[in-house]
């Protein structure tokens, strides 16, 4: 399965997915300046991927302490935090990380620092592929054995540490010995689903056929899709889903057709400190990306362009939340509590 990100112990080796599905190049992170870049230029995407990558971000932060003493070392790594932040500020898991490494760091000695947080990147890189296998399993239940498939975006192994969470889903279907097809939406502007997703299925053998987002409610109304699974960036405490910017369209077509829409994302994806999804921070990005393709312009030149990279979806069309603790359905907000107050979800 191919490799996100890569860690040799003193430079992290990131997948470039802008050169996908034509080239597989990986480009080096030597210091916390081009983690935070491989991030905001998308080099690296998907919310738990992007929480892993910051994680070795301030694995790399610690190394750049040197002699410090400790209020200083300290001053510098939330500097370097708040660098990793200010990159994408929708993706949760990304804060998440940044935060758990300096709540590491507070309970360490600054003298440990370095092993300390490198020991912890691995991990919680080992963590999320084990995460996303869980939720594969949880979602078992809500997967027929046979099953056409639509999702949205990429949100698979080259979105996580591997595996995948909507993907993984998948791929877990097939191992099950579903019959599965997926109908992948290409996922404008920066056509994930085009370039990341069809790439990724096809490497494991696994039936995909690519659509235009506008034909999604069309293949609906045929009765072509039989269920949807997307990824997450956010959800808030009552369900509200962000994810890239169409998932909100799919989840009304779904609806409007009686389709059962899943919404597949690590626990740590949940942010219980948002009521709902107005709260979730949407990410708007360079009109670049919409009125070109490559280098090619395929829009007037000056025109008025908006960028919003990703949308919420609200919890009522969500059928089920699957994450690695378990899945939720009807009650969002009492369910996904109840997940966080379960000793494994510590």
């Amino acid at each position: 399965m191919v490799e996100t990100v890569r860690w040799d112990g003193q430079i992290l080796w990131v997948l470039d997915q802008r050169r996908l599905p034509l080239d597989v190049v990986y480009c080096p992170c030597r210091t916390v300046e081009d983690v935070a870049r491989s991030i905001k230029d998308m080099l690296v995407r998907g919310a738990p991927a992007i929480g892993v990558t910051a994680a070795f971000g301030m694995a790399i932060a610690a190394r750049e302490i040197g002699g410090r003493a400790a209020a200083s070392a300290a001053g510098h790594l939330a500097s370097r935090a708040a660098l990793l932040e200010a990159t994408r500020p929708t993706a949760v898991n990304l804060a998440w990380a940044t935060r758990h490494m300096l709540d590491l760091c507070r309970k360490t000695s600054h003298e440990h620092w370095i092993e300390t947080l490198e020991a912890e990147a691995v991990r919680i890189y080992q963590d999320d592929i084990q995460r996303c296998r869980s939720i594969g399993a949880n979602a078992a239940h809500y997967i027929p054995e046979e099953a056409t498939i639509l999702t949205h975006c990429n949100a698979g192994a080259l979105a996580t540490a591997g595996y995948g969470t909507a993907l993984g889903v998948i791929r877990r279907a097939v191992e099950d010995g579903k019959r599965i097809r997926v109908f992948a939406d290409e996922t404008r502007p920066f056509l994930q689903g085009a370039r990341l997703t069809a790439w990724e299925l096809m490497q494991d053998g696994i039936d995909v056929t690519l659509i235009t987002d506008s034909m999604a409610a069309h293949f609906m109304a045929c009765r072509a899709i039989d269920l949807v699974v997307v990824g997450a960036d956010r959800i808030a405490s009552n369900g509200d889903t962000a994810n890239k910017i169409g998932t909100y369209g799919v989840a009304l077509a779904a609806h409007a057709h009686t389709i059962p829409f899943l919404v597949a994302a690590p626990l740590n994806t949940v942010d219980m400190s948002l009521q709902n999804g107005s709260e979730i921070p949407i990410e708007e990005r360079a009109g670049d990306e919409v009125v070109l393709i490559g280098n090619h312009r395929i829009a007037p030149p000056d025109v008025q362009v908006r960028n919003p990279a990703f949308d919420v979806t609200p919890h009522h069309l969500i059928t089920a939340i699957i994450t690695d603790k378990g899945a939720v359905a009807g009650d969002f907000s009492a369910g996904l509590r109840r997940l966080f107050q379960c000793p494994e979800s510590e």
